[in-house]
C-alpha cells in the first residue's frame, strides 16, 4: 500500500509541474516518423469459419492456417484480478473476459465488419422479424463429455437471464414495450424465441453465453444468493464444466490465472484436429501499468498495450526486438467523468448524496462549467503522449452511429465561471467557489487504484476544477469498492470511469442510458419505487431507446442515435473525455494473428499458435 501511495504522490507532482508546460520524452514528430499509424493495422483475415460435419458431429472448421500444437500465450491482468467466474454475475471486464473463455455464446460476430456468426449455433432463421428459431450445431459436448443441447439455452434464457438472477443487464436489453421474450424447446438441438416486435438489436443480444443446464440447475434453485456465490474465485478449478476454447486450471488470488485447453472443443483445424493450440493461457495480475511494462520487459509476459510515452520507444526498437507493434485504432470503449445526480433516500431514510451536493450536481449550468473547464487537450498530450483525441460523444469515435455534428469545444475558463454565477455561485476573496447559500463547493472524486492512467486523469481533473474555484478530494479506491459504490450504496460524487462498449450496436448500451438500467450511473435506482421521478431529458432517452430498437432501417435509427448523442452531450450527467489509439505490442513468436478494430488482437486465442523458430 505504501508503494501505491508513493507512487501516486509522484504523478500528482510531476503532472502539477507539466500542466503549464507541455513535455514528452520523445516528440511527436518522432513517433510519425516510426509510423506508428493507421498504416500498421492489417485486415488480412483469413476466409471464414465453415461448418463441417464428422462422424455425425456439427464441428466448426477454422480456416485460418494450421499451426503448431503447444505452448502458452501469457498476458496481463490490471488491478485485483477476477472478482468471479460466473458469467451471469460479472460486473468488471476481467472477469467478464475471463468466463468468456469458458463459455461460448450461440453466435459471436466478424472481426472484418461485425456480421454475426453463429458459433455454439449452427444456423438460424427469422420468420416475420419476431420469431427466432435457432438450430444448435449435433453432438457437440460440455468438457465433462455431456451433450450441450437446447436444454441448456432454454435453460440459460428462462431460469438465469430473464428470471433476473445475477447482473440484470442482458434482461433489460431485451424488454419490448414492458414484455420479455418467449424461448422454448423444439427439439433437443432447435430453439425457439419469439418477441413482440421486430427488434432490430435482438439476434445481437441473445449472443451470450450458454451455461450448462446440469451444473447450474441445483444451484439456481437454491435462489440468488447461492446463485451469486456460486463458480465464485474460491471453487477448485475441476468444478468447472465448460463449453469455450480453455477450461481454469489454477487461480493464485492476486499472482495470476491459469486456464488450460479444453479437449472437448468444437472447433477443428483444417487437418480435422481439435483446437485451441495452445496448452495454456496464463494472466499475471499486476498492480498497475509500471509493473506491467516491466513484466512485457524482463519476458514474463507477451503481449502489453501501450499508452502514452511508451509508444515511441517501443516503436524505435521493434525492428531489433522480439515484439511486434500494431496500432487497431480507436478505443471501442469511452472514458469519462460520471455526475451523481441522485437526490433519493436509502432505506435507512439518509440521502445517497447530501442535498448540497444534489443542489449543484443537478444544476445543468454546474455540469456544464465543469466541463468546459476540462482541458482535455492537455490529457491528450501528457498522458497520451498525443496519441488520443478528445471525446465528447456517448459513443465512441469509430462507431457507426457517432453523431459527427458534435463538434466539442476547447477550454474555456472564462465561460465555466460565467456559468456558475448565472446559477448563483460566486467567488469569495480567496479565489474559493461558493453556492448562493454560503456552501463550499467541495467533493469526492473517485477511481479504481491501480489503473495508472485514470490515476492521471484524476490528477488532472482536479486541477482543472480547482482553477474554477471548487475543491476537489481525488480518492483512488480498490476496484470492488468502486463497483459497489456505483451499483449498490450510491454514495459517492464524481467518478472517473470507463465502459466497453461496440461501435455497431448502441442498443449495447440501453442498460446505461435508460432510467432503469443497471449502470445508470447519475441517477441511479433501486426500481422498487412506483413513483416516476424521472428528469426530462431521462424520459427522452428512454424513449429514444425503447424506439430506436425498433427500428429496422439504419437510417431511421441512426437519427435517433443522433438525438440521443446530442442529448447526452447538452446534459452532461455524464463528461466524455479523450479517445486513445490502441496499440499493443506482441512476441512474433505467435501467428494467426488477425488485429480488428472491433474486436483486438487476441479474439481469436483458439487458432494462435506459438512457433518458436
Amino acid at each position: 500500500m505504501k508503494r501505491i501511495i508513493y507512487f501516486v504522490f509522484v504523478i500528482i507532482f510531476l503532472l502539477i509541474c507539466l500542466k503549464a508546460c507541455i513535455r514528452r520524452d520523445i516528440p511527436k514528430e518522432e513517433i510519425l516518423k516510426q509510423n506508428v499509424s493507421k498504416t500498421d493495422i492489417s485486415y488480412n483475415f483469413p476466409p471464414e469459419a465453415k461448418n463441417i460435419v464428422l462422424g455425425g458431429v456439427d464441428y466448426l472448421q477454422s480456416q485460418a492456417a494450421v499451426g503448431k500444437f503447444g505452448g502458452e500465450l501469457i498476458e496481463s491482468s490490471i488491478g485485483e484480478g477476477p472478482k468471479t467466474f460466473n458469467p451471469f454475475v460479472s460486473k468488471d471486464a476481467t472477469s467478464s473476459t475471463m468466463s468468456g473463455l469458458m463459455y461460448d455464446s450461440l453466435f459471436t460476430f466478424s472481426p472484418k465488419d461485425g456480421k454475426i456468426i453463429p458459433k455454439l449455433a449452427k444456423s438460424y432463421e427469422i420468420k416475420d422479424g419476431k420469431t427466432y428459431i435457432v438450430n444448435l450445431r449435433r453432438g457437440i459436448k460440455w468438457s465433462d463429455g455431456k451433450p450441450i443441447t437446447a436444454d441448456d439455452v432454454v435453460f440459460t434464457w428462462n431460469k438465469i437471464i430473464l428470471a433476473g438472477l445475477g447482473n440484470t443487464s442482458i434482461r433489460d436489453a431485451v424488454v419490448i414495450d414492458g414484455k420479455l421474450p418467449k424461448v422454448t424447446k423444439i427439439d433437443n438441438y432447435t430453439v425457439k424465441f419469439e418477441i413482440l416486435k421486430p427488434f432490430a438489436p435482438f439476434l445481437r443480444t441473445i449472443s451470450v453465453q450458454v451455461v450448462p443446464k446440469h451444473i447450474f440447475e441445483p444451484v439456481v434453485k437454491q435462489g440468488a444468493k447461492a446463485f451469486d456465490m456460486f463458480y465464485s474465485t474460491n471453487t477448485p478449478p475441476e468444478k468447472f464444466v465448460v463449453s469455450g476454447a480453455f477450461k481454469l486450471k489454477e487461480y493464485k488470488a492476486a499472482q495470476r490465472v491459469v486456464f488450460e485447453r479444453n479437449p472437448n472443443y468444437y472447433v477443428v483445424n483444417k487437418e480435422y484436429k481439435k483446437l485451441p493450440y495452445l496448452n495454456k493461457l496464463v494472466y499475471l495480475i499486476v498492480a498497475d501499468l509500471n509493473n506491467e511494462i516491466l513484466k512485457f520487459e524482463g519476458h514474463e509476459i507477451d503481449a502489453i498495450s501501450l499508452r502514452g510515452s511508451s509508444v515511441a520507444p517501443y516503436k524505435l526498437k521493434e525492428k531489433n526486438s522480439d515484439y511486434k507493434i500494431y496500432n487497431i485504432g480507436p478505443d471501442t470503449g469511452t472514458m469519462f467523468v460520471a455526475i451523481n445526480m441522485n437526490q433519493r433516500k436509502n432505506r435507512d431514510g439518509d440521502y445517497y448524496v447530501n442535498p448540497e451536493k444534489q443542489y449543484w450536481f443537478r444544476n445543468k449550468n454546474f455540469r456544464t462549467a465543469i466541463d468546459y473547464a476540462l482541458d482535455r487537450k492537455n490529457m491528450v498530450q501528457n498522458i497520451a503522449n498525443g496519441l488520443a483525441k478528445p471525446l465528447f460523444t456517448a459513443e465512441s469515435l469509430n462507431s457507426v452511429f457517432l453523431n459527427k455534428k458534435i463538434k466539442g469545444h476547447g477550454r474555456d475558463i472564462k465561460k465555466s465561471k460565467e456559468l456558475l454565477k448565472q446559477s448563483g455561485f460566486n467567488y469569495g476573496n480567496n479565489g474559493k467557489l461558493y453556492d448562493k447559500f454560503g456552501e463550499r463547493v467541495e467533493f469526492d472524486l473517485y477511481t479504481n487504484a491501480g489503473n495508472t492512467e485514470r490515476e492521471a486523469i484524476g490528477v488532472m481533473v482536479k486541477q482543472d476544477l480547482e482553477d474554477i474555484g471548487m475543491h476537489v478530494n481525488f480518492k483512488p479506491i480498490e476496484f470492488n469498492t468502486l463497483v459497489n459504490k456505483m451499483t449498490t450504496t450510491f454514495d459517492w460524487d464524481m467518478i472517473i470511469m470507463g465502459l466497453t462498449g461496440t461501435p455497431l450496436e448502441p442498443h449495447d448500451g440501453i442498460n446505461v442510458w435508460h432510467s432503469k438500467g443497471s449502470l445508470h450511473l447519475f441517477n441511479q435506482r433501486n426500481n422498487d419505487s412506483k413513483v416516476d421521478d424521472r428528469l426530462p431529458f431521462e424520459k427522452a432517452l428512454d424513449e429514444i431507446f425503447e424506439t430506436a430498437a425498433l427500428k429496422t432501417n439504419f437510417t431511421d435509427r441512426k437519427k435517433l442515435y443522433d438525438e440521443y448523442q446530442q442529448i447526452v452531450y447538452d446534459e452532461k450527467p455524464v463528461i466524455y473525455l479523450y479517445s486513445p489509439v490502441r496499440i499493443v505490442a506482441l512476441r512474433k513468436k505467435f501467428k494467426n494473428i488477425y488485429p480488428s478494430q472491433l474486436m483486438g488482437i487476441t479474439y481469436n486465442v483458439e487458432e494462435i499458435y506459438e512457433d518458436k523458430n
